[in-house]
């Protein structure tokens, strides 16, 4: 196969891929936008987004990395068993590393902020919206990973080349809209 034909190959397959990125990027920001009043109603708020947009990315980008690589040496089947302990394994870390990232960065965030003598709100706040929008969008991501990386591979396409941009634009929905949930949860329950 020639080099251009290759290019081609890749091309035809990344490009839905990138353009539901930037739909889903566009949408990411309305969202974003929309959230004038909660980082209004807690202070500090704005410093954490990117750190947990990041976060979202970096570690489901990870595991559906992870997920594809299994697939291609055999070692995942394409279906959701229950007895498949690997994948479960998978998903459980994933879930763990996330959660465990977002409340390193409600901490970091506020560690830097009260650092500069800029006004934050609580640790327990950053904390517990940290964690709750860390949970629930972990939870909608490691669905969509399994269900996009092993419907991929079944349609005979490679998950490496469409994980990326899918993994990180549904992190940033996602991430944005259980922000905004976790933010009038915490703070309304506080």
């Amino acid at each position: 196969m020639s080099v251009r034909a290759v290019a081609a190959d890749a091309y035809q397959e990344a490009a839905p891929a990138l353009a539901v990125s930037v739909v889903g990027g566009l949408f990411a920001g309305v969202v974003l936008g929309g959230m004038r009043a909660e980082l209004r109603a807690v202070e500090g708020l704005l410093v954490l987004v990117p750190a947990l947009l990041a976060t979202r990315g970096n570690v489901y980008g990870a595991f559906g990395a992870r997920l594809s690589t299994g697939l291609h040496q055999g070692v995942v089947e394409p279906r959701v068993g229950a007895g498949d302990e690997r994948l479960r394994a998978a998903a459980a870390a994933a879930l763990a590393n996330g959660l465990l990232a977002s409340v390193f960065a409600a901490v970091a965030a506020f560690a830097a902020l009260v650092a500069l003598g800029n006004g934050v709100a609580g640790l327990g706040t950053l904390v517990g919206i940290a964690a709750v929008a860390g949970l629930l969008s972990g939870l909608a991501l490691t669905v969509a990973v399994v269900v996009v990386v092993f419907a991929g591979f079944r349609r005979g396409h490679d998950p490496d080349t469409f994980v990326g941009p899918l993994v990180t634009t549904t992190g940033d929905v996602f991430g944005l809209a259980f922000l905004v949930l976790a933010v009038r949860l915490v703070v309304g329950v506080g």
